[in-house]
């Protein structure tokens, strides 16, 4: 069990109580495990203080136009792609199961590629599979870290601590990530739901052809030309 990947799928969690009064917790996890280079800490250290000082009000509202109102800042790793519904479909059911053998069990609202539940799976992996799993998503963690920069916001610090964390992956470097565009209002509702319409993923026996067992050829697969969506900064 991995705990600073543990500690790092907590904080991109939606701020309960219960996360803010096990920050000192989470600091404590990361100093004895001692995986991130020296440098990440700073930035991230400074987040685990504000989780656990800041009103939690403010804390979750922010979250909430962050991650849940921004389209290009989605959780979702297959969102950054443009996943095909029926490829994006069969890549959701290989990556579950991977999960299941693995003895994770999702939740029933919770889709496999949603970073924290995937960070969660890591976690109980060997150190170097996980890591090397993780490389394979280093190019959508570089573009996230980006974007949550140019917004002054400190969750950019999880991203580069796990960028620095993943071993590359060579084979990422022909997938692109879906450039930023424009983002919606996030108090124009009617806007948010217009930029998140999409076809449904489909999950079954006619999802589609089975993808390759790697998530890079999951996320591969996924891909959709960007112009078939419409796109608020970092479309599906």
């Amino acid at each position: 069990m991995t705990k600073t990947l543990k500690v790092l799928s907590a904080l991109l969690g939606y701020p309960e109580a219960a996360l803010v009064d096990a920050a000192p917790e989470l600091r404590m996890a990361l100093d004895e495990e001692n995986l991130l280079p020296p440098e990440s800490r700073p930035l991230l250290d400074a987040l685990i203080e504000e989780m656990a000082t800041g009103d939690l009000y403010d804390l979750q509202e922010r979250y909430v136009e962050l991650f849940d109102r921004t389209r290009s800042l989605s959780l979702h790793l297959f969102e950054h792609v443009h996943g095909e519904s029926r490829d994006r479909g069969q890549a959701m059911i290989d990556l579950k199961a991977q999960y299941e053998q693995s003895g994770l069990t999702l939740s029933a609202s919770e889709l496999p590629d949603y970073l924290p539940a995937f960070l969660e799976f890591l976690s109980t992996l060997p150190l170097p599979d996980a890591l090397q799993m993780l490389g394979q998503t280093t190019h959508i963690l570089n573009a996230l870290a980006e974007r949550l920069h140019k917004r002054d916001a400190p969750y950019e610090a999880v991203f580069r601590a796990l960028a620095a964390l993943a071993t590359p992956a060579p084979e990422t470097a022909d997938i692109e990530v879906v450039p930023e565009g424009p983002d919606a209002d996030p108090n124009d509702f009617a806007a948010l739901d217009a930029q998140w319409e999409e076809e449904a993923v489909t999950f079954g026996p006619d999802a589609g052809p089975s993808c390759k067992d790697r998530l890079v050829a999951q996320i591969r697969a996924g891909r959709r030309p960007v112009a078939d969506m419409p796109m608020k900064g970092e479309a599906p």
